[in-house]
């Protein structure tokens, strides 16, 4: 039998060839220069160029910055032709996804993202979220804000929710919804893994740009 580990490493990890290639391709297609993008999102060219190159991974709230900069979809992130025989249920207009099927991104400050939905929707972001021990969606300090609305489940574990000036601990069968423009963080302080469900509507407004970007 697998074990959770791997498990886990068998899931569609995009990010060490497909997240650098996409972002650098639409950066280019938008005729973007990677100074100018720095210079939009407030961080150095080169933490621009590590990230497209593959030799640093970005954080929940540096990621958020440069996919809505460039009016993407983090679905943009995940999709690939599947093909026949894919991960989707052909029988069932390709709707399920099996659990050791998702694709996965593996951000920076120790989350790990997994797309729930079966092929891209422009409108909803739909992921099963960890954040590992010590992981947080930015640094400690900084907030981020983005355009759209929040839904999350706690599903197992502790997770840290600052949204605003209140902090609040939750726990498994806990959920919470808020308006995504309000600055926020998520981190777990507890001594294993929190997993969660979390969908974000909307994010493609015209809300303010996220903030407290981290290199």
């Amino acid at each position: 039998m697998a074990t959770e580990g791997s498990a886990k490493a068998s899931r569609h990890g995009v990010m060490d060839d497909e997240l650098p290639r996409r972002l650098r391709a639409e950066r280019e297609r938008r005729r973007i220069s990677v100074r100018e993008l720095a210079r939009r999102l407030d961080v150095t060219p080169s933490a621009i160029s590590q990230i497209e190159t593959g030799r640093a991974r970005p954080s929940v709230a540096t990621l958020f910055a440069i996919v809505t900069e460039l009016g993407m979809s983090l679905d943009a992130l995940f999709d690939h032709d599947v093909g026949g025989g894919g991960r989707a249920e052909q029988g069932l207009g390709r709707v399920i996804v099996r659990e050791s099927e998702r694709e996965a991104l593996d951000l920076s400050t120790g989350v790990r993202w997994e797309r729930l939905t079966a092929d891209a929707d422009p409108d909803v972001d739909f992921l099963y979220v960890t954040y590992d021990v010590g992981g947080a969606s930015s640094p400690p300090g900084r907030l981020m804000r983005h355009a759209g609305r929040e839904y999350g489940l706690i599903l197992s574990g502790r997770l840290e929710v600052t949204v605003g000036f209140e902090t609040r601990e939750l726990g498994p069968g806990d959920s919470l919804s808020f308006d995504s423009t309000t600055p926020h963080r998520l981190a777990n302080r507890g001594d294993e893994p929190a997993t969660s469900v979390w969908v974000v509507i909307g994010r493609h407004g015209s809300d303010p740009r996220t903030e407290g970007f981290a290199q």
